[in-house]
């Protein structure tokens, strides 16, 4: 789902028939054998197997130069004092590149950032993570994630227009939720963000605008389920600011995109993403 956004932005997106994420900017697969919709046989594609071979090897060998650069002298990649000039950027995929990693939090939600711009652009991806997040569906989880994230002059305005929303029994059933926010017996629900990147567009002393560009995996996974999980993609704008020592949600903006071209992969099964979203925890995300 979109982060921390009223139901009311995702009716607009849906259409009439309220199915979360029907934008179809994005191609998924769907098996060819009918009574489930994320798994089955697959016709063969002969054609693009030299594609998909070429693209294997060059996939490889990305990641073999990858994991050769981690290793060895570390002083040309972190020192920044090489000939190369003095202000090289570490760009290992597995580490933050800013200078650490938020290590405090309040009601599992990282907090505690930085005063300057890596700050504001952390603060802003796991405040994103946070507000679209299965939490948002649940009354007093609800209330945590957005006093934590929203700056108070803010959070209880957003606090009550989030409740109306979330508590809406059209909204809920649309996609395919109980009245009170629960996945049906035997389904999984799941509503997950992951950040693909940040940009600072604007910044002062004590305020910055980040822009976080993000998919979302939305839906139910399980046998029967009428909304199964699919992918969308936005960019959310957050104004923050300087509040009390943390950066703070002031307002936002959403919009969809940039959205790549989809691949032709055939969609799992329940089962296989039912375990997925059980077993692959997230993230504490740092500039």
């Amino acid at each position: 789902m979109s982060l921390g956004d009223e139901p009311g932005y995702g009716d607009g997106s849906r259409g009439d028939d309220g199915g979360y994420g029907g934008t179809g900017q994005t191609r998924t697969r769907l098996p060819d054998r009918p009574g489930d919709v994320y798994g089955g046989a697959r016709r063969g594609r002969s054609s693009s197997r030299s594609l998909v071979t070429v693209v294997g090897v060059v996939v490889l060998l990305i990641a073999a130069i990858a994991f050769a650069n981690r290793g060895g002298d570390d002083s040309s990649s972190s020192s920044g004092t090489g000939n190369g000039g003095g202000n090289a950027t570490r760009t290992s995929p597995t580490a933050p590149s800013g200078q650490r990693p938020v290590d405090t939090n309040t009601g599992g939600i990282p907090t505690g950032y930085r005063h300057d711009v890596q700050g504001a652009q952390s603060a802003a991806t796991n405040y994103g993570v946070a507000l679209g997040s299965t939490g948002m569906f649940d009354t007093n989880q609800r209330h945590a994630i957005v006093n934590t994230v929203y700056a108070p002059e803010v959070a209880a305005a957003r606090q009550s227009d989030l409740d109306s929303a979330y508590s809406s029994e059209k909204f809920l059933t649309n996609i395919g939720l109980t009245k009170d926010g629960r996945a049906p017996a035997g389904q999984t629900f799941v509503s997950r963000i992951i950040p693909v990147g940040t940009k600072v567009t604007s910044s002062s002393t004590d305020s910055a605008t980040v822009e976080l560009w993000y998919t979302s995996l939305f839906g139910l996974s399980g046998n029967g389920s009428t909304n199964p999980v699919s992918e969308s993609w936005f960019t959310t704008t957050y104004q923050l600011k300087w509040i009390s020592g943390d950066w703070k949600v002031a307002d936002f903006t959403q919009k969809d995109g940039p959205v790549p071209v989809g691949r032709d992969q055939k969609a799992s099964t329940a089962d296989d993403m039912t375990k997925a979203v059980e077993e692959y925890g997230g993230f504490t995300y740092a500039r």
